[in-house]
């Protein structure tokens, strides 16, 4: 049986799913594929179409979209990340699509300002409303966060490899935490879990 097979580079979205894999241990095929270029070569349109990455190949499956290969592999590999409290899976997605709605436009906007300007065309008005407008959901997160260690309580599940692979971007921008403890204390937690640094490495 072939095995399954990951689209991307860790210096992409595509590194959420690359964590995925290596927090479960799951054998697979890493094929190393940029967004500059790589992803618009006619093979791998035929595979994701929107010419995006990541993008998994599993047998006769082929699927696009981070947060939904995750959810495949956390359920068909590693069952473990997702609680069978109920209700368990259901509070992943809601975590999940809460952040790349709530998180990654803003701190998009950032990214684009600091790493795709130039320097002298920088908007700095962007860059402080973006800052600004991540502190009502930051406030969210840390009130969540400051009764229990995870997401969903004691345990680290998918909920919290999906938001802070989400927020990896903020780490890359040295975003001032400060304000929110439990959120700092909690990225530092899933940071130094050793899938996120042997993710990091792949591809690198």
């Amino acid at each position: 049986m072939s095995l399954p097979v990951l689209y991307g580079t860790a210096g992409s979205r595509a590194f959420r799913s690359i964590w995925a894999a290596e927090e479960i241990n799951l054998a697979y095929e890493h094929v190393p594929t940029s967004f500059r270029g790589d992803n618009q070569t006619e093979a791998y349109l035929r595979i994701n179409p929107n010419g995006r990455i990541p993008a998994l190949v599993d047998g006769e499956l082929t699927l696009f979209e981070s947060m939904a290969i995750n959810v495949y592999l956390a359920r068909h590999y590693g069952q473990h990340l997702i609680p069978e409290t109920d209700g368990g899976e259901a509070r992943i997605l809601q975590w999940s699509i809460w952040g790349i709605s709530e998180i990654e436009p803003l701190q998009m906007q950032i990214v684009i300002q600091q790493f795709f300007t130039p320097e002298g065309q920088r908007d700095a008005d962007v860059i402080e409303r973006a800052t600004k407008g991540l502190s009502r959901p930051l406030n969210v997160l840390n009130e969540t966060l400051s009764t229990q260690a995870y997401l969903l309580g004691d345990d680290f599940t998918l909920a919290d490899l999906n938001l802070s692979g989400v927020m990896d971007l903020l780490k890359m921008l040295a975003f001032d935490f400060s304000n929110w403890p439990a959120v700092k204390a909690w990225l530092a937690a899933c940071y130094g879990r050793e899938s996120y640094a042997r993710a990091k490495s792949v591809g690198a």
